[in-house]
């Protein structure tokens, strides 16, 4: 019986858990910089239907290329990799793992709301832009942030 090489699809399995987190991560930078697919893709020699198959999982990325997208998207070679393991998607006793879009910080809505504060050229309009955010949003008492900055009233 011949052996698949190490990392080979079963048929019809679907891209590998890491290949998927790999692109995920990709993405992530990618957005998080401001940067297009097309400008990645010109970076590293390939389309931007590629970047978009790297980033989607559909198609793995070889060490040569991801050596190249770290050097492009200004990080080492370990970002994309994060601190989660994607490849234990399931175990025996494990629960399932966080998803991605979990963090507040990965979110396109956070990175909007940021590059949009930036955007903000007077910095007197963007303080109070911030103050009327705090003044918004409910007291995050289970970290001990934001305590006692609220005026009381009385």
């Amino acid at each position: 019986m011949a052996r698949r090489p190490a990392g080979a699809l079963r048929p019809g399995a679907g891209p590998d858990p890491v290949d998927i987190h790999v692109g995920k991560r990709i993405r992530e930078r990618r957005s998080n910089i401001g940067m297009s697919q097309d400008r990645v893709a010109d970076g590293i020699g390939v389309s931007f239907q590629q970047v978009q198959k790297y980033e989607n999982g559909a198609n793995r990325v070889g060490a040569s290329r991801l050596w190249q997208l770290a050097r492009i998207l200004d990080v080492g070679v370990m970002f994309f990799y994060g601190d989660d393991d994607p490849a234990v998607a399931s175990g025996f006793a494990e629960p399932p793992p966080e998803g991605f879009d979990s963090d507040p910080l990965r979110r396109r809505e956070t990175r909007e709301l940021v590059n949009a504060y930036f955007d903000i050229a007077d910095p007197a309009l963007r303080r109070r832009f911030f103050e009327m955010a705090k003044t918004l949003a409910p007291p995050r008492a289970e970290t001990g942030r934001r305590r006692g900055r609220r005026k009381k009233d009385g």
